[in-house]
């Protein structure tokens, strides 16, 4: 067994397309002590997961290529990663969430981000 050596809070993989989303959340979460990682496609996140696995990811709904329902689905088949909590976070309306959630995402915020709300998801899922 492999030990990932993590902050005291946990390891975040923040996966979205836009550099100032990813660097915001980034800085944030990095201040109330989480180690954090970013990607900035799904390819990137399913790479970055196998790679050094997550203790939660924090997954855009909109992006290019493959969008967060589509990477939440792949994360869930896969045996070795099934297990990582994920939270869409979505600028758009109830189907994108319900999609989400069917797909087997844990929980989702919406766009703009409320950081409070936000670390208190964090906080019930690790």
């Amino acid at each position: 067994m492999h030990y990932i050596k993590t902050s005291n809070f946990g390891r975040i993989l923040v996966v979205d397309d836009l550099p100032d989303n990813l660097f915001l959340l980034q800085t944030l979460l990095e201040a109330e002590g989480y180690e954090v990682e970013t990607a900035d496609s799904g390819r990137a996140a399913l790479t970055a997961l196998q790679n050094c696995p997550a203790n939660l990811v924090l997954l855009d709904v909109m992006m290019p290529d493959m969008n967060g329902c589509e990477v939440t689905q792949l994360i869930r088949q896969n045996q070795q990663l099934s297990h990582i909590p994920i939270v869409l976070i979505t600028a758009f309306d109830q189907v994108d969430i319900n999609e989400g959630l069917s797909v087997g995402a844990n929980d989702f915020i919406r766009k703009p981000v409320d950081f409070e709300e936000l670390l208190s998801r964090i906080k019930t899922l690790l």
